[in-house]
């Protein structure tokens, strides 16, 4: 029940009945800076002073070409185009690759994946309940994910899969879809290793790799997840959002679209546009990623507070700043139970997954430090005593 009153300080946000609690979903993972971070403040007010408010594909100003520039630097690939959200950002991302596959129709993710809730996107992302009544309108084939108690077994289980379906449905396959760290489906995260074998064989059937970093990006020990599990050489199209503020689709020269393909009235806001321009060299020029930056280290923390609570929880799970664990037996109505004992407590958490259903906070690294753990971790254990005898 989040209703804000519009004021904020770093980690802690004042809702509309004048609780004050900390904020770990920050917009699902929107507020890298957590709330009121001075220079972003500062950008969107510059912002605010452009003529044009809203930017679109016939109408941008140089700071929308800055932002593409850092985007495509930093990716090393050759082109991006912004838009309005993460799930935009998919829908252009399919748009180029039907188009650079045309004939193939057919599309390859993995099962529990979560793309979006578009028509499009509500039927690539495998929750039934996110398209009940919705129309088919793609065809669709999964695959499982990477599980890392049997790496080897699971890798050969989703290989054979895999290749039944190609085999099935031969040059049919347009892309092969990768979330390389499942969010909506509880923070599961795959290897390079896992990775590049089931890639091989996509390349193999002539699939393009699709990367959805619409959660990940900036959140794991570099700035791409794709670079974070050396996947470079092999990503075609990669997607990113939330973070960004706005939503961008990246891809090499082989998959320049036609012209006409890529329009839409509004790409993003200016203020946006300039929150994200700020923010790219800034996280770049600060001690965040690597082994020993500021993700892994916030990631450390809450890992051994987790881990003191063995028998009453299970984790952590994830990956950099996108952490989660399994309360209790794992059930929805325990979990959903948990999670608003947890916000009257004073910290605001979401759930993820189904079977199990765990609790997930998506980091503001921002604002952010080790110190702010321990604070956040009493409250989380406070409320976990609280509902034993529940």
């Amino acid at each position: 029940p989040y209703l804000g009153s519009g004021l904020g300080n770093g980690l802690l946000v004042e809702l509309a009945d004048g609780s004050v609690k900390y904020d770990l979903i920050c917009g699902i993972g929107v507020h890298y800076f957590g709330h009121s971070f001075p220079e972003l403040i500062s950008y969107a007010l510059d912002a605010s002073l452009e003529n044009t408010i809203m930017q679109g594909n016939l109408q941008q100003n140089v700071d929308s070409i800055e932002l593409l520039e850092h985007l495509t630097k930093y990716s090393k690939f050759d082109h991006a185009f912004l838009t309005t959200s993460g799930a935009m950002a998919n829908e252009n991302a399919l748009k180029i690759i039907f188009q650079k596959k045309h004939p193939a129709f057919r599309l390859i993710a993995f099962e529990g994946c979560f793309m979006g809730r578009t028509c499009v996107m509500s039927q690539l992302t495998d929750k039934p309940a996110f398209r009940e009544g919705l129309p088919a309108n793609i065809f669709i084939d999964y695959i499982p994910f990477y599980n890392p108690n049997d790496p080897k077994k699971s890798t050969e289980e989703t290989l054979a899969v895999l290749k039944k379906h190609l085999k099935r449905h031969p040059q049919e396959y347009a892309a092969l879809c990768l979330e390389l760290v499942q969010g909506e489906n509880g923070f599961y995260a795959g290897t390079k290793e896992f990775f590049l074998e089931i890639i091989k064989v996509a390349k193999e059937a002539n699939l393009a790799i699709l990367v959805d970093e619409v959660q990940t990006f900036a959140r794991t020990y570099e700035l791409f997840a794709f670079q974070h599990f050396g996947l470079q050489e092999v990503a075609d199209v990669v997607t990113v959002g939330k973070v960004l503020q706005c939503g961008a689709t990246l891809w090499k020269d082989a998959y320049n679209p036609k012209p006409g393909l890529l329009s839409q009235t509004f790409t993003a806001s200016s203020s946006s546009i300039w929150a994200a321009k700020f923010l790219l060299p800034y996280i770049m020029e600060q001690n965040y990623f690597g082994e020993n930056g500021k993700i892994a280290a916030l990631f450390s923390r809450f890992s051994e507070r987790l881990s003191a609570l063995k028998g009453i929880v299970k984790g952590p799970f994830g990956l950099g700043s996108m952490i989660a664990f399994t309360p209790f037996d794992g059930s929805p109505q325990k979990v959903n139970q948990f999670i608003h004992k947890l916000f009257d407590n004073g910290v605001i958490s979401f759930v993820a997954g189904t079977d199990p259903t765990r609790v997930r906070f998506l980091l503001p690294v921002g604002i952010m430090d080790e110190k702010d753990v321990d604070p956040i971790m009493d409250i989380v254990e406070k409320t976990l005593n609280e509902m034993k005898t529940l």
